[in-house]
């Protein structure tokens, strides 16, 4: 009977990492950051029906890379996780630390067991009461969770794309200011100094979602249409400033500085 080649240990997982970092590298890069108001997740995505950036539950939302099928999958784990412990304990129990314990367990233990890892970089993000309590969670395809403060980039070329987010990112951005940042990052190239962008990503080529702070219950919206060419205009960008009563959104609380009244609804239609 023939023996299998021997492969040590260091070997087999260095291997493992090289195989999913080329998988991931090969995606569009995503870019979660605060902004003054919550959190901004933007995703460099022309596609309308497959979304990289999604909804978990009241205050978190999820955004991935990689390859669709394994984070899709990963998506409706999260979902069914948050359902089932909002509906055992309470709707404050689902928080992002908890929902990223348990992708990062998912996670190393695919990477550790299975002959092949799963492709995939996430990021779980909660939108908290104020700017000091948000979450953003990184998480890698062995498992490993970084805990991000105020922005960061996943996919792509992230480690150069990085450097050109920390430099211009700030907590006192206006949602404006923060698409325009986003928007800079993932149109700029890796190969050569930040200097500007090199191809122009418009509101077709982009996914863009918040989670707003302030709201009732549900803080996700996507942000899409004529409000995001206003957010994305140089000549006329939509301020941040809060609308008067009587042009309040249905879901948004009397005098909360969130998106404009005109913003689409979410996408059961509330």
């Amino acid at each position: 009977m023939t023996q299998p080649f021997y492969v040590s240990p260091e070997q087999l997982m260095r291997d493992r990492a090289d195989f999913a970092r080329k998988g991931i590298a090969r995606g569009r890069s995503v870019v979660v950051l605060c902004f003054d108001a919550g959190i901004a997740l933007v995703a460099d995505n022309p596609s309308r029906a497959l979304h990289k950036v999604s909804e978990i539950y009241d205050r978190v939302a999820f955004a991935a890379v990689g390859k669709y099928n394994e984070f899709e999958n990963l998506r409706v784990a999260g979902v069914r996780y948050a359902d089932l412990r909002g509906y055992s304990y309470d709707r404050a129990d689902v928080t992002a630390r908890g929902l990223a314990n348990a992708y990062a367990q998912t996670l190393g233990s695919v990477f550790t067991t299975e002959s092949k890892p799963l492709e995939v970089e996430i990021v779980v993000a909660e939108v908290g009461t104020s700017a000091e309590d948000d979450q953003i969670y990184r998480l890698t395809y062995d498992g490993s969770v970084a805990d991000e403060r105020g922005a960061v980039v996943i996919g792509g070329a992230a480690d150069a794309l990085a450097g050109v987010l920390a430099d211009g990112w700030r907590p006192d951005l206006s949602l404006a200011a923060a698409l325009a940042l986003a928007r800079r990052v993932l149109a700029s190239d890796p190969a050569a100094p930040a200097s500007g962008p090199v191809r122009e990503l418009g509101p077709g080529t982009l996914e863009v979602a918040v989670l707003e702070r302030g709201l009732p219950r549900r803080s996700f919206r996507r942000v899409g249409g004529e409000l995001l060419e206003r957010l994305l205009s140089e000549q006329d960008p939509t301020s941040d400033v809060p609308p008067s009563p009587d042009v309040l959104a249905p879901d948004a609380a009397p005098g909360h500085p969130g998106l404009p009244a005109d913003a689409p609804a979410r996408p059961d239609g509330s």
